[in-house]
């Protein structure tokens, strides 16, 4: 059987989400000892055990809960009665078991090197995201500008794209220097199964690129994932204002909150 750590990193760095639970205290006759661990996935399936039989179905479906809400729980069982493992034996004892979430690692893909992306990726990093900036010009893209960054990598958009890993725990936030990149990396992003997906610039511009995009064959629906204008609408101004209003949307997006205001209508 696979190692529950090991599978727990691998579905953090592939996007999933997941719930470990442990028992955490035994009274009595009970078919687990303390730390005994399950893992259960967001698929359902489950490596490990706490004890088998109805009492570990109740285990899984709070676990199911647990994934929903991002929230850990303790839940208590009384095993009086019951068979342990189904196998006729009579377990008399009682069981706490605490269930914490797996929360898939939070990458941010910053499109663009410039003052934006400098604060944006400095604020990011504060709240939990790793940081990963893309620019085609080295002078802009480097890990002088953006020590914080978890990676950052200095190419032509057309060759740097395919190779970025994205899964649907990702933010993609386009803050590139032109309208033609805009639309190129918007176009590459359409096409990822990311959580989050951003574009900066006015109504006007960001129009005008949907409708370039229609043309190309893509559908009303497909561009309604994107956020844009970027950004919650707090009158930011300056760089450093604008990237708080990204990096709120974003959090406000990782958080499951409704959406009530935003737009950041900067060129």
């Amino acid at each position: 059987m696979p190692d529950l750590f090991d599978e727990i990193l691998k579905i953090r760095a592939e996007g999933r989400r997941g719930a470990v639970a442990t028992i955490i205290s035994t009274k009595g006759s009970t078919p687990r000892e303390t730390g005994a661990k399950m893992l259960i996935l967001e698929d359902g399936k489950f490596l490990g055990s706490v004890g088998g039989g109805c009492m570990e179905a109740e285990v899984w479906q709070e676990a199911m809960k647990v994934m929903a809400e991002d929230k850990p729980k303790t839940i208590h069982l009384d095993l009086t009665g019951r068979n342990a493992e189904e196998g006729g034996m009579i377990c008399g004892g009682v069981m706490d078991i605490y269930i914490e979430p797996i929360t898939p690692s939070s990458r941010v893909f910053i499109f663009g090197g410039g003052h934006i992306s400098l604060s944006l990726s400095k604020m990011s990093t504060m709240v939990g995201f790793q940081a990963v900036v893309v620019d085609d010009r080295p002078q802009f893209a480097n890990k002088e500008r953006f020590p914080e960054a978890e990676e950052v990598i200095a190419e032509e958009f057309p060759l740097a794209l395919p190779k970025l890993k994205v899964n649907p725990a990702s933010y993609l936030v386009i803050v590139t220097r032109g309208h033609a990149y805009d639309q190129e990396v918007l176009e590459w992003a359409l096409k990822q199964e990311a959580k989050y997906i951003g574009m900066i610039g006015s109504r006007k511009k960001i129009q005008t690129v949907y409708n370039e995009l229609k043309e190309k064959g893509f559908k009303a629906e497909q561009l309604q994932r994107v956020h844009a204008p970027i950004g919650l609408d707090i009158g930011a101004v300056t760089p450093e204002e604008i990237a708080v209003s990204i990096v709120a949307e974003m959090i406000q997006v990782r958080r499951g909150t409704k959406k009530e205001i935003k737009g950041t209508e900067k060129c």
